[in-house]
């Protein structure tokens, strides 16, 4: 069986859609953003117990270059910081939740 590559182009729709919501947590941030509209670090950190402080940081930090989160930080002591959708991340709500949809099926199948 011969395995196909597919080679989409540069600026490709898919690809760049990919680039943004890839990596092992950023689709898992912004499916919590999309459920509890905010969260503050520490908060994501208990959500997601298997994903490190340094990697949780490293990918919130790259949906902020993205422009798919915001970051509010209260002056308080300690700082508190909020994360939020931006608007340009709440149009990927209906592709996370088409995600979720598809993992609760995929996980019921998987239990035959």
């Amino acid at each position: 069986m011969v395995k196909y590559i597919y080679d989409c182009a540069e600026g490709c729709p898919v690809e760049s859609t990919l680039k943004i919501i890839s990596g092992k947590w950023k689709s898992v941030i912004i499916y919590h953003l999309i459920k509890k509209e905010q969260c503050r670090f520490s908060e994501l950190e208990r959500l997601m117990p298997n994903c490190s402080r340094r990697m949780l940081s490293l990918q919130l930090n790259q949906l902020l270059a993205d422009r798919i989160i915001n970051k509010t930080t209260y002056p308080t002591v300690p700082p508190k910081t909020n994360y939020q959708l931006t608007n340009l991340g709440k149009t990927l709500t209906p592709l996370i939740l088409e995600m979720e949809k598809w993992g609760e099926e995929y996980n019921k199948s998987s239990q035959n």
